[in-house]
């Protein structure tokens, strides 16, 4: 067994930059950090023959990012019908206005405020360009518009920020919460059962060639930090810092500002079951 297979999800080594799937390929943004792992995935979706293709998260507002993205659709013979967000957050969406300008297109999304164009997006919606067929998974959790997509000729999932290809994704408290974040996994779970899913392409790190088992090493990573943070407040840490260093010793540093937004979501869900009392979270 390879390193990268002993690893959750069974990670694909390389670069997740260029084609995954026969109808995905990636783009990466050139916008790496201890947040965004090689940078925020943008994903060029397209039936093979067909002219017309759809972008999930055009990333940041980097214009050449974006013109490289424009650029890959244009020189595989196809224009863009319409761009998705799975979120909004700037790494994912904050070039969606500059790439409409470029490519002429609409941008949908479930929050109205990031929409260009009059449709939206909904969970359970069935979209279509081009024989292209994806289906809306709504997801909620990571953020409150968290969606993913379910690319069922390739047995595939886009996650965005839901479930990433290398670590875990953070609760962005108070927008994102808990107890969404841990049904939108157990949704993912079912659907990758009943729907055969085998691969997710992530908004951010390595493509994962084991869906099913990266959904479970989620839930299970989830139960265990939700125990130590339950565990360091009964010992006497009160705030989400001193939570942070206690349970989070041994992530890198530089994510631990994000590692207490999921502290605090963590710590408003084990107080709304009972778990806590009120008042154990004072930042």
């Amino acid at each position: 067994m390879s390193e990268a297979s002993a690893l959750p999800g069974a990670p694909r080594i390389g670069s997740p930059a260029g084609p995954a799937t026969e109808r995905a390929t990636c783009v990466l943004a050139p916008n790496p950090s201890a947040m965004t792992l090689d940078g925020t995935n943008t994903w060029v979706l397209a039936e093979p023959g067909s002219d017309l293709a759809v972008v999930l998260d055009p990333g940041p507002d980097d214009e050449t990012h974006l013109r490289h993205v424009a650029d890959t659709v244009e020189r595989s013979g196809r224009r863009v019908a319409y761009t998705l967000l799975s979120h909004g957050h700037q790494d994912h969406c904050g070039g969606a206005a500059r790439f409409a300008e470029l490519t002429g297109a609409p941008v949908r999304a479930l929050d109205p405020r990031l929409r260009l164009g009059e449709e939206g997006l909904a969970d359970g919606d069935v979209l279509t360009a081009g024989g292209l067929e994806l289906r809306v998974v709504g997801t909620p959790g990571h953020t409150t518009d968290s969606l993913c997509f379910l690319l069922p000729a390739d047995n595939a999932l886009l996650t965005g920020d839901t479930v990433l290809g290398r670590g875990t994704t953070i609760i962005a408290h108070p927008d994102g919460r808990l107890g969404e974040y841990l049904a939108s996994l157990r949704t993912l779970r079912r659907l990758t059962e009943e729907e055969g899913v085998r691969t997710v392409l992530p908004g951010h790190g390595p493509v994962l060639r084991d869906a099913l088992g990266v959904i479970d090493y989620y839930l299970v990573h989830r139960a265990k930090r939700l125990a130590e943070v339950e565990s360091a407040v009964e010992d006497g840490y009160r705030t989400a810092p001193e939570i942070v260093a206690h349970v989070y010793a041994d992530v890198d540093r530089a994510v631990w500002p994000a590692a207490e937004l999921s502290v605090l979501a963590q710590l408003d869900h084990l107080r709304a079951h009972g778990l806590i009392p009120d008042g154990e979270d004072a930042p």
